[in-house]
């Protein structure tokens, strides 16, 4: 109905269609300026007037608005009067009637329907829709979603736009945007689907969104990206061009800024940012790279919100009393500064956060169905640290632990001594780390189980509680079988009687598995037959492992009373979990050793990645230390493809790297042109020989491991053409060098360039970030700190301070009696209750 009036309106307002259809400024093209232009390749949006009616007339009135807005876009709006100018090829056929026409490159582009281009804002967003068809992607899935965010990793950012229908003024500010910066973000646009479950959006919301996901690699604060999919920032004021426009503008800023000045001193916002607020926090020169590291985690957190300032005390400006930690300017003119005490991070979230649901309440109310709260919880996640995000989001689930031995001082060494492998978690709840990897470790707890492994024993300790524990030395009262743990979370492998060994992999439930799987065989395994052998080196013990190809290793010794064997059990025991063990003793280890020309003793390793036919020889060493550096390098890929899983190891190696990046393969072509490219790095270290040595040689496939272009990028400043070349992590510096781009990767030319950066005659193209990786938390001494707070409060006595203390509290005996019977009553009054442990094991209980 409001249609119908709308047109009943406007034909009464104009004195009837005909009248306002004259009258129109609407410019009115003659057939040969419609060549003319046209032969010019400019873009035009024309109708073909053949007859009036009411709707007609309301098109045209639209049309005519909308003429002076895609002018600004250099696009040319008119009419063609049929009745005046024929133009054969469109003015006799029928579908002129309701039909517009959009002319691009001197040649009809699109034709639309009238009922889609029926206003301003449905012309405009249709019209630069189809002229940016090819810079606005539209996604249907979040695969596709996910294929479109590895395609911008290391080039663009993605902005990501919601309407609920084309046509509408949100979608017309979307796409004024797309025709501003499309050149330098990618835009998406989605209507609905799949995608929405994925951003925590209700499909029947009827509310726009956009949000922004940083794809690109970011230098200075950006938090490296070890996920699969762009940290994302969603915009929170409605959708209009202008909102829109401040946003991306946001995005741009800043994420910390550092000043040296008061801040009721610190100018306001100045545009494009002067409706941002500002949020200081302050900093102090002992505290300066922890404080910048908090400021850079609570600037994400508050991406699109506010602007962080990082203020330094030690600048004589600033005057703000030290009671005060943090700070904040609203936008309103005239805003003073509002100082604080905070105690978290979240405390400013929440500051902000309440402000915007005040201001979005009303939206709220009209949006059934929609959980806004838990939405925004979501994005806050996904902009910190990806661990943090995942213990934030899982803050509510209670794990199950029945699965998991608590360990503590009194039952830990009648646990361990039950003779089966304990592997051990040691945590902090407080830890983000830690309790991402708790759910893991559960997790792997729970499949031991399912598979019936009931062999191992997992176990755990919160060292925020058995501080005394985690900390004690191997040499004191307590005779612990490990060093004082001092980074978390930790994971150890106990046996009895033996040393402890240290879980080096990745923090995952994959990894721990194989580790704990591969752990349960004796290391050496003994091998009395050739069919023994044959089932070592070909099969895996257990169908679990079946998927994973493991390391292997045979001693050969002529009798097991041999003076060497132990040097090798040790050897093998430092190498349970990672590699597979065996032992060949007698006659087997005779003809062994015949058929690989080796003299006895002497151990064979096998690496996954080469046949069981050709080991690797090597004698046996004086130490277990000198034989694990043997294995480990006989172990050792000529060439490794590094992923972030094995990235580690070889840094501990303390080679400088020579590293290809190589990108992913879209045809065979592409995989041809790749598997050359490593063919060429194998000829280096095979033609560079001895030279070679102090470098290794690895390549890096940035399909598999996306993770390699936010290190590519971090090297260079931006993210180079592929395949690229450098040389990092020398040990004489900082430097990186890159391989000239313009030259092709051969082998003579790589060992040219080396020899140019070892006589110093190459520049270098960057410089190794001097950003550390310390643990999380220190290990505290929370005893000290509640000493610190009331001073003898919870100090530990020694067995002579607690004698002189009991001598001077004897007068007090008959009050403790007294003390001891109440709380006998208020507990158990029962005779069969157990004695209290007069003196229990000193803890901390927080």
């Amino acid at each position: 109905m409001w249609m119908c009036i709308a047109v009943f309106l406007l034909w009464t307002r104009s004195g009837g269609c005909t009248d306002k259809a004259n009258t129109s400024d609407l410019i009115e093209y003659t057939a040969a300026d419609f060549y003319d232009k046209l032969h010019s390749a400019k873009m035009m949006f024309i109708y073909f007037e053949r007859q009036v009616s009411p709707t007609i007339s309301l098109f045209l009135y639209e049309l005519e608005k909308s003429a002076e807005v895609l002018q600004d876009f250099g696009i040319l709006v008119g009419k063609i009067n049929c009745n005046k100018e024929l133009l054969p090829s469109y003015c006799t056929s029928e579908r002129v009637l309701h039909t517009a026409f959009l002319f691009r490159g001197g040649k009809e582009f699109l034709s639309f329907d009238l009922d889609t281009v029926f206003d301003v804002n449905s012309i405009v967003s249709e019209v630069l829709f189809a002229i940016l068809r090819d810079e606005v992607k539209y996604v249907h899935s979040d695969a596709d979603l996910l294929a479109m965010e590895k395609t911008a990793r290391g080039k663009k950012d993605i902005v990501l736009g919601y309407v609920s229908s084309l046509g509408t003024q949100e979608h017309r500010s979307m796409m004024e945007t797309a025709y501003v910066y499309g050149s330098k973000y990618q835009f998406i646009l989605i209507t609905g689907g799949p995608v929405l479950k994925h951003l925590g959006v209700n499909e029947s919301s009827p509310s726009s969104r956009v949000w922004f996901l940083h794809c690109r690699v970011h230098t200075g604060f950006m938090t490296p990206m070890i996920s699969e999919r762009c940290p994302l920032t969603r915009m929170r004021k409605p959708l209009s061009t202008l909102s829109f426009h401040s946003f991306l503008q946001l995005m741009e800023a800043p994420l910390v800024s550092e000043v040296y000045d008061d801040p009721s001193a610190v100018q306001p916002p100045q545009f494009p940012y002067q409706q941002t607020p500002q949020v200081f926090l302050f900093s102090r020169r002992e505290t300066e790279h922890l404080d910048l590291d908090t400021a850079t985690t609570l600037a994400w957190r508050l991406r699109g919100l506010a602007l962080l300032l990082l203020v330094h005390r030690e600048s004589p400006a600033v005057k703000t009393p030290d009671e005060y930690n943090a700070a904040y300017r609203l936008p309103e003119k005239g805003s003073e500064v509002k100082y604080l005490t905070l105690h978290n991070l979240d405390e400013v979230l929440e500051l902000f956060i309440h402000q915007e649901k005040e201001a979005e309440s009303e939206e709220e109310e009209e949006e059934e169905g929609v959980e806004e709260d838990e939405e925004e919880d979501s994005h806050f996640g996904n902009l910190d640290d990806e661990i943090a995000a995942i213990v934030y989001e899982n803050r509510g689930n209670l794990l199950d632990m029945d699965s998991i031995t608590h360990l503590t001082s009194e039952n830990f060494h009648a646990v361990v001594a039950q003779g089966s492998p304990t592997v051990v978690l040691f945590y902090l709840k407080w830890d983000a780390v830690s309790m991402a990897f708790l759910s893991s470790f559960i997790e792997v707890a729970e499949r031991l189980a399912e598979s019936e492994v009931d062999d191992v024993q997992m176990s755990m300790v919160d060292c925020g509680e058995w501080t005394d524990f985690c900390a004690a030395q191997p040499g004191s009262s307590l005779p612990i079988p490990f060093q004082p743990i001092t980074t978390f979370p930790s994971v150890l492998l106990l046996h009895p009687q033996e040393s402890a060994q240290h879980y080096r992999g990745m923090l995952g439930s994959e990894a721990l598995h194989r580790f704990i799987m591969l752990s349960r065989p004796a290391s050496p395994v003994s091998l009395s037959t050739l069919e023994e052998v044959t089932s070592f080196l070909q099969e895996v013990p257990y169908p679990e492992l079946a998927a994973y190809k493991p390391d292997r290793v045979l001693g050969l010794f002529k009798t097991h009373t041999h003076t060497g064997l132990p040097v090798f059990t040790e050897a093998a025991k430092s190498l349970r979990g990672e590699v597979l063990t065996g032992l060949l003793t007698d006659g087997l280890a005779e003809k062994w050793a015949a058929d690989h020309t080796v003299d006895l003793p002497a151990v064979l390793v096998f690496p996954s990645w080469r046949t069981h036919t050709h080991p690797s020889k090597l004698p046996l060493s004086s130490s277990a230390e000198e034989l694990l550096s043997h294995i480990n390098t006989a172990l050792l890929h000529p060439l490794p493809e590094l992923t972030v899983e094995n990235l580690p190891s070889f840094l501990t190696l303390g080679k400088a790297l020579l590293l290809l990046f190589v990108g992913e393969e879209e045809d065979e072509i592409g995989r041809r042109q790749n598997k050359a490219l490593v063919e060429e790095m194998r000829g280096v270290v095979e033609f560079g020989g001895e030279r070679m040595e102090r470098y290794l040689a690895c390549w890096i496939h940035l399909g598999r491991t996306p993770a390699g272009m936010s290190v590519l990028g971090s090297y260079l400043g931006s993210m180079p053409p592929l395949p690229a070349l450098v040389l990092t992590h020398l040990p004489s510096g900082d430097e990186i060098y890159q391989y000239p781009p313009s030259t092709p990767i051969v082998a003579p030319a790589v060992l040219q360039w080396l020899q140019r950066v070892e006589d110093g005659t190459e520049s270098s193209a960057g410089m190794l970030g001097e950003d550390k990786w310390p643990p999380a938390v220190p290990f505290y001494d929370f005893l000290k700190i509640m000493d610190k707070e009331e001073p003898g409060f919870a100090q530990q006595l020694s067995p002579k301070e607690e004698e002189e203390e009991e001598e001077e509290e004897e007068d007090e005996a008959e009050a403790n009696v007294e003390e001891d019977v109440v709380l006998e009553e208020t507990t158990d009054s029962s005779s069969n209750s157990p004695t209290p442990d007069p003196d229990p094991p000193s803890h901390s209980e927080l």
